[in-house]
């Protein structure tokens, strides 16, 4: 293996973080992204792993601040896998390549789509379907080897390491060690270094972060009270049982683990050998074909003919030439912007409901002072009688995803998103997925009750918080009445202090009320996917995330 050096690894890079939890571990992580990444790079950092519970939530925002830090991002999920006892244990796996990021997305939608039972689950025989690319490691206290070890069952955890080996390969499986300062851990560390020596597996060493400093552990803790709407009182609640699980710097972790050096070289290792990356610059919009699948030759020159037969049923044989004018020079942006599969499918939409008796909107927002759009018949607005600017709506000097929003009626809703599915194909549409985040109101709420505080209390802060309010540090500099309560009630101050930490932090993730989003191939080829509730499938990926990926979405309002 290539030392850092080669592989243009700054020097002090000892160690590379390879179990990480962000605020996209929901309710269970209280690393934000940038402070991870900030961090990071601070320490002497040169790679970073983003291992979230369960889901891939955060890897694109992950991905876009390593880069913008000049740090390599690595890929990865903690996976739930369950074995035939019907218990989640825990596993991390990492995208060594591009068909390890792809069987990453694949198995985090199949555990949420096939597998939820309480949590998104992985059963043995998936993993194995789709191991290519992807090294796994063994997992903390609560991984299936480990979870053996602790009941004295060594034979279970060799089976169990056979298990993992004849899935990965030798060189695509870890055992993982960490040190937290548990009595348990040094007790399956001996058994795993024991095991490593016998069969000659790697051993890697981890810090199972869940925040960024170490003071950050208080909050942490509140949090996990939060999630499992526990007090920190309260017996056998789930928490960390110490303040290590912090993002340590690269010095920290070698005099933690100064006894085992391979396990930090391989961490290096392990870094050098991942190396995904993202295509954030082109877009995958499904190529549009009209219905019945004629083929067309070019979907520019289809988009020009269907504004100009539009042109012709609004202004007769004679079309002003003002309009004329206005039609080329949006078909020229459109066309050097790439957008022209985009207006024809939207178009079809439109056609499809009016074709139908849906009633369809005049128009919204910025899309009316597209000439094109009126002339498709996606919007009823003329924009030269209005005066509407059309780099409103699609600037050249500001590259985004065009977003025409379509207003139909309730009830005509649900047959145009199943004319959709069946348009495109199903496995290339799903809705868009949105969070849902702490509220400061809600954030005092949480953390009031999670340190068993009064109830009058409680009540009172928060009455003392608008419900439209964002930013619980702003409203504390403006509001002398929650300055007073600060002041005379002295559990106020941590109530407010930790609330303000985890303001803003994704509480869930839900269906965006009217985000529909298409893909030229399966959707999960580029983001993982998730119930809502009930049956919807989304995405598990909001709306930046979509745009920054090249996949379309639109805007069906009911």
């Amino acid at each position: 293996m290539p030392d850092c050096a080669e592989n243009n690894c700054r020097k002090e890079a000892g160690f590379v973080h390879l179990h990480v939890h962000s605020e996209y571990s929901l309710l269970d992580g209280c690393a934000r992204i940038p402070d991870l990444i900030e961090t990071a790079a601070q320490s002497g950092h040169t790679a970073l792993a983003l291992t979230d519970h369960g889901a891939v939530y955060g890897l694109v925002p992950f991905y876009k601040r390593a880069l913008a830090k000049d740090m390599k991002a690595i890929f990865g999920t903690e996976l739930y896998i369950r074995n035939r006892n019907g218990q989640p244990y825990h596993l991390p796996i990492l995208a060594e390549n591009a068909e390890g990021y792809r069987n990453l997305l694949q198995l985090s939608t199949k555990a949420h789509l096939d597998g939820f039972h309480g949590k998104p689950c992985v059963e043995i025989d998936w993993l194995a379907e789709h191991s290519k690319g992807l090294i796994a490691l063994s997992g903390c206290l609560k991984g299936e080897i480990a979870s053996h070890i602790l009941v004295g069952d060594a034979a279970g955890a060799r089976r169990n390491l056979e298990c993992y080996l004849d899935i990965f390969g030798r060189e695509g499986f870890y055992l993982e060690l960490q040190r937290h300062g548990l009595v348990e851990e040094e007790r399956v560390n001996k058994a795993l270094v024991t095991m490593a020596g016998e069969t000659g597996v790697g051993v890697v060493a981890t810090n199972d972060v869940h925040y960024v400093a170490r003071e950050d552990w208080r909050v942490h803790d509140v949090l996990l009270a939060v999630q499992t709407l526990s007090t920190l009182t309260q017996k056998n609640r789930l928490r960390l049982s110490s303040s290590e699980y912090y993002l340590k710097s690269p010095q920290e972790m070698e005099r933690l683990f100064a006894d085992l050096p391979e396990a930090l070289r391989n961490t290096v290792a392990i870094a050098e050998r991942c190396d995904v990356r993202l295509d954030l610059e082109n877009l995958h919009i499904p190529v549009y074909t009209p219905a019945g699948g004629r083929k067309i030759g070019d979907t520019f020159a289809r988009l020009r003919e269907l504004c100009l037969s539009g042109a012709a049923s609004r202004f007769g044989a004679h079309i002003p030439s003002s309009v004329s004018a206005r039609l080329e020079h949006e078909l020229k942006i459109i066309g050097e912007m790439g957008f022209a599969g985009y207006f024809l499918i939207v178009h079809d939409i439109v056609s499809y409901a009016k074709r139908n008796g849906i009633p369809v909107g005049p128009g919204r927002g910025s899309g009316v002072g597209s000439m094109v759009s009126y002339l498709l018949d996606i919007s009823t607005v003329n924009p030269l009688d209005h005066g509407l600017i059309f780099e409103r709506f699609l600037n050249p000097e500001r590259i985004s995803m065009p977003d025409l929003d379509i207003d139909l009626c309730h009830e005509g809703r649900y047959q145009v998103l199943d004319y959709i599915r069946k348009r495109w194909g199903r496995e290339h549409v799903a809705h868009l997925g949105a969070f849902t985040t702490l509220r400061p109101r809600a954030a005092v709420r949480d953390v009031g009750r999670a340190l068993g505080v009064n109830q009058k209390l409680i009540d009172r802060l928060a009455g003392a918080i608008p419900a439209y309010s964002r930013d619980i540090n702003q409203v504390l500099k403006e509001s002398p009445r929650l300055q007073t309560m600060l002041r005379e009630e002295s559990q106020a101050g941590e109530i407010v202090r930790i609330a303000g930490r985890i303001q803003g932090l994704p509480r869930h993730m839900t269906q965006h009320a009217a985000g529909v989003v298409l893909a030229d191939g399966p959707l999960s080829n580029y983001v993982a996917l998730q119930r809502a509730g009930g049956e919807e499938i989304i995405t598990q990926a909001d709306m930046h995330t979509v745009e920054d990926l090249g996949l379309l979405k639109i805007d069906l309002l009911g």
